[in-house]
């Protein structure tokens, strides 16, 4: 079973329950999402094809980049305040927003509380992986992880994403300390490189 599986049936109902009374998007890549929004507003976000980033907006913190389908910040604002995002393309994006405290008005009306939890869970599932590969743990097992699941990108995403800057920006790891690593990785044809971008991982062993 594959652990990443996005739950696509609950994200089908939800993305059509919430997008008649939304603000459609059409942005070409590295664009914000939001060039300006009410700082005091919280929105959500349904990705319906493209692929973009999520950053931290307290520290730049590159939390993790999504592809579509997705849907982010249905639960933001719930408890009074909420960590800010900056959600940023990677490629081509369209989809929708639209007020969270909107969405959740429509999920209750249309009773699809089941399918905005299932949906949650799954996000919350990825967010444990996230921290189960990089809390902790040293600064190669950090790439190591985060090198596997670039590995499972499609292309065209991987050939958009330099590897030393997702890694470095991920994980904080120092510059040196990835480019040290990823030469080591190179040298050994454990990974195959090309331009700075990753074009395959043969095999990563477990300790550096």
């Amino acid at each position: 079973m594959n652990r990443y599986a996005k739950p696509i049936s609950e994200f089908s109902r939800l993305e059509k329950c919430l997008s008649a009374h939304s603000t459609p998007f059409k942005l070409s890549a590295q664009l914000p999402v939001f060039a300006e929004r009410n700082e005091e507003e919280y929105y959500a976000v349904v990705l319906q094809s493209g692929s973009l980033s999520i950053h931290r907006q307290q520290d730049d913190l590159l939390v993790e980049i999504v592809a579509a389908p997705y849907i982010f910040g249905i639960n933001a604002g719930m408890m009074g305040c909420s960590t800010e995002y900056l959600l940023v393309t990677q490629s081509p994006c369209s989809g929708f927003y639209l007020p969270a405290s909107g969405a959740r008005h429509l999920i209750q009306q249309a009773g699809l509380w089941s399918d905005a939890f299932c949906w949650l869970s799954w996000h919350h599932r990825v967010m444990e992986i996230r921290d189960k590969q990089l809390v902790g743990n040293n600064s190669y097992s950090q790439i190591r992880a985060t090198l596997l699941d670039m590995a499972q990108w499609d292309e065209s995403l991987r050939m958009r994403v330099g590897v030393m800057s997702y890694i470095q920006r991920r994980t904080r790891i120092s510059r040196s300390v990835v480019a040290e690593v990823l030469a080591a990785l190179r040298q050994g044809n454990y990974i195959i490189m090309e331009r700075g971008k990753l074009i395959r991982v043969n095999h990563l062993p477990a300790e550096y």
